[in-house]
């Protein structure tokens, strides 16, 4: 088995960086147990069928928006693991969890409704408990 690398290793101008951006993306997504609906819109695509590619082998084209939404689920996906250090159940469920936050809806659910501005109020919300 090909071991991952860390985000901060991976160069997302070369194809093998895309690739393996793309392979850490799909590993989250299968730890977060979200449909592939759900993975679709947290990539911004409106069907499944770019997941189902790139759950095939495809990377990740270099389309600057689709790279900066897996960044930024990398991101959550690593905020979320300094806020629950010792609780991976949590960190792999918050994304589905209805939340105060966002108006009782679920993280994932506030991101298919406002897009990308909803991921980034994600991000900027955990960035936020983590400082506190």
């Amino acid at each position: 088995m090909t071991k991952v690398k860390a985000m901060e290793e991976v160069d997302p101008n070369s194809k093998d960086g895309r690739g393996s951006l793309t392979r850490m993306v799909m590993r989250l997504f299968d730890l977060w147990k979200i449909s592939m609906e759900d993975q679709a819109a947290l990539l911004g695509f409106s069907t499944s069928r770019p997941i189902k590619r790139y759950r095939n082998g495809t990377s990740f084209p270099k389309r600057r928006e689709l790279l900066i939404r897996a960044g930024t689920l990398l991101a959550i996906h690593k905020n979320l693991r300094v806020l629950f250090p010792r609780n991976r159940e949590i960190v792999y469920r918050w994304i589905s969890i209805p939340n105060r936050a966002f108006d009782g809806r679920s993280p994932v659910n506030y991101i298919r409704e406002y897009g990308f501005d909803g991921l980034v109020a994600v991000r900027q919300y955990l960035d936020f408990e983590i400082d506190r």
